[in-house]
């Protein structure tokens, strides 16, 4: 029956096992956890190699893993395959193997490798079928059948093959490995390789179990009448732990049941929480150790004791120290800090107030995520970040059934785990860039997360039970608000964040940026000195953004070139000079071009808005001779198509009042173009920069370079309101531009925008296209 691999087996992996023997032709599962038995598994994996299984000593059973030494288990066991692994969510594996031969280890192999590895030697059984033998056999037979007999809950599978089998040899190691002994008897068992001298062991041992079986059979009938079910359930369990205790068994099961026990207690629990974690303990302790189940059960149980289902932070009620917090980690963005103050305020008066939920939309670089983990500071509170740009999937926000293999609670739980606190400050970031597949809608999942009516009670797929997330403050980021869906934006208090003035961004450059690059390049503050020139010219020529992310970048860079100086021992001033900036940065890549580029009629510049933030938009029109047809390029929308349309169309109806000759519109072909032509562009709001830039090219007379202007045009001339006003003008006052043409209608916006960047501004507002012209056109 033994399979022939020869006397020796070079260089064979040993993993010790705890708690169990393993015979030949046994099929079992193994539970494996240290890195170095996972190592094990994974090389036999990929090498398709067999492996040694020797059970660890009775003194080694709690000794680590890292500690074990080549005389911590027995020398002789059994060579082994791996039939299937299994990787479970803990990062442990689940490892099926069958026993092939007894082997005996006659010398170990050093390697560089963290487990071990030895030469052994194939044991083989010895078997003499005299007729003592045969009978003796025969006896461990009847004797296994007749313990089964009294074991209503032994697998009926087993009797039939234990009745079929033929070789003796199998037959006792398959005896062997189901009989309740010790594990220094079923190590003795196969040690032993005569069948006969395995057979006699057996039958002591088959003989003492029939006898307690037995005895328990009637000492069950003759109190069954008196006990109840809870009582009955006490006897069997101390009736367990007791021929566990002398048989030397360890309750492994037991343990855990305890330990949960106790974390479920001690998590304070709500009330129907509470009852799902007993119901689930309960089942967990009728199963054994390598049930597939019993593990789903104890990773959900640990995910349900390990949530802070009362653990919370004390808020910072002192508003005053809340505000020098937040002044001190951000410059400017009084908006946000005022709903933060707000909140505190009204917290301070009422406990349970309902929390914010709060989107601060703007264009990158502006400062959005970082003042996440501000305010959580200000607040004395923990912080959560969760990214969802490119999530499709909804189970990334509820979780996934416990029920499916490797199943995780969603990432709003996972979140608040890590956290550790029922009350973190929660930051959804770049909620603007959400996606939907097959596999759900992300964004119909967080309608329930961020509503306050229903959050109080939010229910994760793989928990299923309810948690409170109201009292959870939840910080959305977007640089667009035209991709939240209605529904989710609803429940969110949008707070607009603008770009940065070049004054604002030297003091944020001053205050933050500088010091915090100097100390991450290993610099001290006497090594690199930023003068406001130098800075300003760094805004203005290396960086044209809204925020302040390239201009950190570009500091970045000048501190690896003066740390680079400064290693390899050469002169340089660190007191940079504007001209020095070329040396380290080379060419800058912007420059301030508006008067160059509208020398010419038929030019005028215009004003635009980006997620980006606000840009400068340049108009170019021209005509020559043609049948009076009109050509768009530049990447235009369809409603700027319209807007041009609309333009040409006002001028030709009231050319008379200009004196412009009718002839012009009939033999001459008209072209509009706005440069950048890769970059698509669309919206009414260039409607009178379009009509300036054709009377312009009508009148032959230039655009003021001083200027810029965002309005819609209506056929009748009127100059209709628009949005992103704050971002344009910023966009303006960065291009050195401080005359502003706006509607009369966004008059109201500008009282909203602070006082200090409408330094040095002059805005101009327009009723009728007709107020522009005479603003804009030279010589008019």
């Amino acid at each position: 029956m033994n399979q022939n691999f020869g006397d020796k087996i070079e260089k064979l992996k040993i993993l010790p096992i705890r708690n169990m023997v393993i015979y030949p032709f046994q099929l079992a599962p193994i539970i494996v956890n240290s890195p170095s038995s996972i190592q094990l598994i994974d090389d036999c994996l990929t090498e398709n190699s067999l492996l040694g299984l020797f059970t660890l000593k009775e003194e080694q059973k709690n000794e680590d893993s890292q500690k074990l030494s080549t005389t911590s288990f027995y020398s002789v066991g059994v060579v082994a395959k791996i039939l299937k692994m299994i990787k479970l969510p803990n990062n442990s594996m689940r490892v099926l193997v069958q026993g092939l031969n007894r082997c005996k280890i006659t010398g170990f192999v050093e390697t560089n490798k963290n487990y071990f590895v030895s030469n052994v030697k194939i044991l083989k059984d010895i078997i003499k079928n005299t007729n003592n033998e045969i009978a003796l056999i025969r006896n461990v037979r009847n004797l296994f059948q007749e313990v089964i007999s009294y074991m209503p809950n032994f697998n009926e599978e087993l009797e039939i093959i234990i009745g079929n089998i033929s070789e003796p040899d199998k037959l006792v190691d398959l005896i062997s490995s189901n009989l309740n002994i010790s594990i220094k008897e079923k190590q003795k068992l196969l040690e032993t390789l005569e069948v006969k001298k395995r057979a006699e062991i057996l039958n002591v041992h088959l003989n003492e179990e029939l006898e307690l079986l037995k005895l328990g059979s009637k000492i069950q009938t003759n109190v069954k009448s008196k006990l109840d079910k809870k009582q009955r359930e006490f006897f069997l369990r101390q009736e367990l732990e007791a021929i566990k205790k002398e048989l030397g068994e360890s309750d492994e099961v037991g343990e855990e049941i305890k330990e949960f026990q106790k974390k479920i207690e001690d998590a304070k629990l709500p009330e129907e929480v509470k009852t799902v974690a007993e119901k689930e303990l309960k089942r967990m302790s009728k199963m054994q150790v390598g049930y597939a189940e019993y593990s789903v059960i104890h990773t959900y149980l640990e995910w349900l004791t390990d949530l802070p289902w009362a653990i919370e932070t004390k808020d910072n009620l002192n508003l005053t120290q809340a505000k020098k917090q937040l002044d001190q980690d951000h410059y400017d963005l009084n908006d946000v800090k005022e709903v933060i103050l707000d909140f505190l305020a009204v917290k301070a008066l009422k406990k349970d107030v309902k929390t914010n939920i709060l989107c601060l939309v703007g264009p990158p670089g502006v400062g959005k995520t970082s003042l996440g983990r501000s305010i959580a500071t200000s607040l004395n509170r923990k912080f959560v970040r969760m990214s969802l740009g490119g999530i499709t999937d909804e189970a990334e926000i509820r979780g996934h059934r416990k029920t499916y293999v490797g199943a995780l609670p969603g990432r709003i739980i996972q979140g608040i785990k890590t956290a550790g606190s029922k009350n973190p400050v929660f930051m959804l970031d770049e909620i603007d860039k959400l996606g939907h597949s097959y596999k759900g809608d992300p964004s119909s999942a967080l309608l329930e997360v961020l509503d306050p009516e229903q959050n109080f009670a939010f229910r994760d797929n793989y928990l299923e039970v309810n948690f409170n997330l109201g009292q959870v403050m939840f910080i959305a980021t977007a640089n667009v608000l035209d991709t939240i869906p209605r529904p989710l934006l609803d429940r969110m208090e949008v707070v607009h964040i603008p770009g940065y003035t070049t004054e604002e961004k030297m003091m944020i450059g001053k205050r933050f940026l500088i010091p915090k690059q100097l100390k991450e390049n290993g610099l001290k503050k006497n090594q690199l000195i930023l003068s406001n020139a130098v800075m300003k010219k760094l805004i203005m020529n290396y960086t044209r953004e809204a925020g302040v992310r390239n201009f950190e970048r570009v500091i970045r860079k000048l501190c690896r070139k003066i740390a680079r100086q400064i290693v390899e021992n050469k002169k340089y001033n660190p007191k940079l000079t504007e001209k020095e900036l070329t040396t380290y940065l080379k060419q800058p890549p912007f420059f301030n071009d508006v008067k160059e580029r509208i020398k010419l009629p038929g030019i005028a510049t215009g004003l635009a808005w980006t997620a980006a933030g606000g840009v400068i938009l340049f108009i170019e029109a021209t005509k020559m001779q043609g049948k009076g047809t009109l050509t768009l390029t530049g990447q235009l929308g369809d409603v700027m198509k319209e807007s041009a349309t609309l333009a040409l169309a006002y001028i030709r109806a009231n050319a008379s009042k200009w004196n412009i000759d009718e002839k012009v519109f009939k033999d001459n072909s008209i072209h509009i173009h706005v440069p950048e032509g890769a970059t698509p562009k669309d919206g009414p709001s260039a409607g009178i920069t379009i009509a300036t830039a054709l009377f312009s090219m009508f009148v032959n007379k230039t655009v003021r370079s001083d200027f810029a202007m965002t309005g819609e045009l209506t056929l009748r001339g009127k100059v209709l309101p628009i949005g992103g006003v704050k971002e344009k003008i910023l966009a303006a006052k960065q291009a050195g531009i401080y005359n502003i043409i706006l509607p009369i209608d966004n008059k109201k916006d500008i009282l909203d925008i602070d006082e200090k960047r409408l330094k040095s501004l002059k805005i101009h507002y327009v009723e009728y296209i007709d107020e522009v012209f005479n603003l804009v056109i030279k010589n008019k």
